[in-house]
């Protein structure tokens, strides 16, 4: 045992010829096991006032030590209080039928024994009690909340009228649909003509369709009578859309416009005249969509791109845009993990696309090390000779003290000694440059004057070149796994094979080492999703950190205890169903609970 400090209060505490029983982290130092500043009491005394061997350990932090208020003192607060607890009644926070149902502790049980567990299995028993309350409450409030909410919101009625659908499905389709895609789309279907309010979310990979499928949806909209608009979170992304859906709006003699922070004055105040008179079918744009002068005449459904990037506030801006809430389809091509899913988005229905268009081959991912970068280089000079393009990505625009990664300035004199002009041209994006520069450099390359481009993460979302086959991320230990498949995304989108090559030096941590091993082994989004869930956490998958995360857990972890969150869904399903507004005496505990939580928390049906 090692002290630094407070070393005549040891000396006088510490008697020889008495066990001990000590606290603390071992470490070791020299060859040899210590505890620094370790919490010690005499076995004599530990024996009498715990009456088992399973001892709580408090954290505390540096001032709280300074001030003497250690785990010890901690425990023995929490002794006191449990002991006056547990003397007195304490009401039940979920219902008797619940409690017997699932052979849970009680609640004055489970304080004891979530401090003081008579043994191993016990504490099992407290902590399974504590997460399921946890679990079980986000659930009710979201399913009771979802039912409630369409009961309230009566949707904008949809009928059966197919004419541009009919035209599109038969002259415009660019390819087959898969099953999976005639199943969302006979989703979205039901869910407008039910004259309730739509709110689904559609998961589904980069190229998976999802756009194709909510233009459908749109086209259902315009049928029958109605505006639609598209919120992309990037003007690169928004502009690429209006891209992909010119062809079919043209042909299909539809008024599509485009509306970002860059539109200017003059075009922006045609655009607002023609919105609000009705004139236009379609508008595609950026949080410029949510300004106040935007004023639709009639706006009929809402599609929301990479939500996860935009707040909840902007969100609910857009849902307001119409007297009458209009139908909401929110996408995102970042696979949520289930887990995950059920808790954030419990109150949506919940669409996923997970089989790729036909023509479509998985994409081969392949990891090297710097030393193999001579090699890297040969393999694409052969690329480009059979006409490929290549994307080549850094993590930082210039050279970081800090962070010993690639970095973009340097990488591009390298790729242009390696590529020298005029064989090969290279194109140039990060964020940092100018908006015409920026566009300048993705038009070269769209248009296929240029061969490589060399470009941060803002092409992460936003663009598609088809004759892109290489991906090539450097420093890929630097990205999430999120960010990894995202970059991936952008090659793979004809028919040639496509490779993402995910360059590294040798100093990996082991969770760089996972996440590059997963990327390799796999394409699947959702598998990656799961993995990313339990290397890092919820974290803010949800991107509502800017106006509060909608619940908050104690104990339960979503990585680790799916099962318990299935189990607690099942139950907040079944009391539900069979009660939906919760006017049951059973029921009453719970609604209490629910209105209670309904003051605190924000929920997705009501601004998705």
């Amino acid at each position: 045992m090692v002290w630094f400090k407070g070393l005549k209060w040891v000396k006088d505490s510490i008697k020889t010829d008495i066990d001990y029983v000590v606290y603390g982290k071992p470490s070791e130092f020299g060859g040899q096991v210590n505890i620094v500043h370790p919490d010690f009491e005499p076995f004599e005394r530990f024996k009498v006032q715990k009456g088992n061997y399973i001892q709580a350990m408090y954290n505390t932090t540096e001032k709280m030590k300074k001030a003497n208020i250690l785990s010890k003192s901690i425990l023995s607060l929490q002794r006191f209080i449990v002991e006056k607890c547990t003397q007195t009644t304490i009401s039940e926070s979920l219902p008797a039928f619940i409690i017997q149902k699932l052979k849970l502790l009680t609640l004055k049980e489970t304080y004891l024994h979530i401090h003081f567990p008579s043994d191993f299995e016990k504490l099992k028993q407290a902590q399974f009690r504590i997460k399921f309350e946890e679990l079980f409450y986000i659930q009710l409030q979201l399913i009771y909340q979802k039912i409630a909410i369409k009961r309230k919101v009566s949707g904008l009625e949809f009928k059966k009228n197919d004419v541009l659908l009919k035209e599109f499905y038969k002259t415009f389709l660019p390819f087959t649909l898969t099953n999976v895609q005639i199943r969302v789309v006979g989703e979205i279907r039901k869910d407008v003509l039910s004259k309730q309010q739509m709110n689904r979310l559609i998961q589904g990979d980069v190229g998976s369709g999802k756009t194709l499928v909510a233009f459908m949806a749109m086209l259902m909209a315009i049928d029958n009578g109605y505006q639609t608009c598209l919120m992309a979170p990037t003007e690169i992304l928004a502009k690429q859309h209006f891209n992909t859906l010119l062809e079919f709006t043209e042909g299909l003699g539809l008024n599509m416009q485009v509306l970002t922070g860059s539109t200017k004055k003059s075009k922006r105040n045609i655009l607002h005249q023609q919105l609000s008179s009705g004139e236009i079918h379609l508008l595609i744009g950026t949080h410029a969509l949510i300004e106040d002068e935007v004023i639709f005449k009639n706006l009929g459904l809402c599609v929301i791109d990479e939500q996860h990037r935009f707040g909840v506030s902007q969100r609910a801006k857009l849902w307001k845009k119409n007297i009458h809430p209009p139908h909401v389809l929110v996408m995102t091509a970042t696979p949520i993990p289930r887990t995950l899913a059920m808790t954030l988005y419990g109150d949506l229905d919940v669409s996923a696309i997970d089989e790729l268009p036909p023509g479509r081959k998985p994409i081969k991912t392949i990891h090297y090390y710097d030393s193999k970068r001579s090699l890297l280089f040969g393999f694409l000079r052969e690329q480009i000779k059979l006409g490929r393009q290549i994307y080549i990505v850094y993590p930082l625009i210039s050279e970081s003290e800090k962070m010993d990664y690639k970095d973009l300035e340097d990488g591009y004199e390298a790729i242009s000694r390696a590529f020298p002009i005029p064989e090969y041209q290279i194109s140039v994006v990060h964020g940092k440059m100018k908006a015409e520069d920026k566009e300048f450099s993705m038009k070269m390359f769209v248009e296929g004057k240029a061969q490589i481009m060399v470009a941060t993460t803002v092409i992460e979302v936003g663009v598609n070149v088809p004759n892109a086959s290489v991906m090539v991320i450097e420093s890929a230990e630097r990205f999430g796994l999120s960010q990894l498949h995202q970059l991936r995304g952008r090659v793979g989108r004809g028919a040639e094979q496509s490779f993402c090559i995910l360059m590294s030096s040798y100093k990996l941590s082991e969770e760089g080492r996972v996440r590059l091993e997963t990327m390799v082994r796999t394409t699947d989004g959702f598998e990656i999703a799961e993995v990313d869930l339990k290397l890092r956490g919820p974290g803010d998958m949800d991107g509502t950190k800017q106006s509060g995360m909608p619940f908050t857990l104690k104990m339960a972890n979503l990585a680790k205890d799916a099962v318990i969150l299935e189990l607690a869904r099942n139950v907040a399903s079944h009391i539900i169903e069979n009660d939906s507004e919760l006017a049951k005496e059973e029921n009453q505990l719970l609604k209490r609970h629910i209105d209670g939580l309904k003051k605190k928390q924000l929920l997705w049906s009501e601004i998705s």
